[in-house]
């Protein structure tokens, strides 16, 4: 099995956005980084995709995913399928 394709959906002052950066980080994982305020692009996409602009999202294989939480709870229980950075 691969491991899927993420992408998180955040802006750099969002306190719960930090919380899940900082889960990435300790796990060292592969996650491209689509920040909406610097990206009219990435805010396009997740306003398209979801009908709103709420972050942390995380896209799992192009399915998103709200709620820091949720979105912590996920990345620690499948972190060892998931791709670490090089």
């Amino acid at each position: 099995m691969s491991s899927p394709k993420l992408a998180l959906y955040y802006f750099e002052s969002c306190p719960f956005c930090v919380m899940v950066n900082n889960l990435i980080s300790q796990l060292n994982l592969d996650v491209e980084m689509r920040d909406i305020f610097t990206n009219q692009d990435h805010l396009n996409k997740l306003m398209a995709d979801t009908g709103k602009r709420t972050v942390p999202c995380l896209y799992i294989d192009d399915n998103p995913m709200f709620e820091s939480s949720d979105i912590m709870a996920w990345l620690e229980e499948n972190s060892s399928n998931l791709s670490k950075k090089a």
